[in-house]
């Protein structure tokens, strides 16, 4: 078994648009997980430095071998992350992948996690799809990917630096 674009769809996830095409109201404005997928016919090319944002000064390039040693050939999912509503109940997907997209365009935005992603050549071409949550699934369902992925792979994908863990909210 794989986890790919056709079972995120099976899942309920949206959009799959690339960066370089999202337009941010596309997203919707609520709680949710997201999914970071490598394109058809994407070729690995690692830059020695990375284009995301350098936020409170602090460069988020890596080393190529700790890069390598984070990739997995054979999966097409490359990140899973989280967007709860925030404390006012304001944020959600829109705002979370907004933040994102503008990390990797250079931006000094607070989304380090995800940040190995804008160490790759082309990766305006990454597809990013959601799916939408109440609050309280938010972070079970992460954490519930995750798991799934490890399950899959024998570890978090590429850009996954921690596992995600369970609140027991359901």
């Amino acid at each position: 078994m794989k986890m790919d674009r056709q079972t995120l769809i099976d899942d309920g996830f949206r959009g799959f648009l690339s960066f370089a095409e999202l337009e941010i109201n596309q997203v919707p404005q609520v709680p949710g997980i997201y999914a970071v997928l490598k394109p058809e016919g994407f070729q690995r090319l690692f830059l020695a430095t990375s284009v995301g944002g350098q936020f409170k000064k602090r460069d988020p390039s890596i080393l190529q071998p700790s890069l390598e040693s984070h990739w997995i050939d054979d999966a097409e999912v490359l990140y899973i992350g989280k967007a709860g509503a925030g404390t006012a109940g304001t944020r959600g997907l829109r705002k979370r992948l907004q933040e994102f997209a503008d990390f990797g365009r250079g931006k000094p935005v607070g989304h380090w996690g995800g940040r190995l992603l804008w160490q790759l050549a082309d990766s305006q071409s990454l597809v990013i799809a959601w799916k939408e949550l109440e609050a309280a699934e938010v972070t079970s369902a992460e954490a519930e990917y995750h798991a799934e992925f490890i399950s899959l792979y024998g570890r978090l994908p590429f850009a996954n630096l921690v596992q995600a863990r369970s609140n027991g909210a359901q």
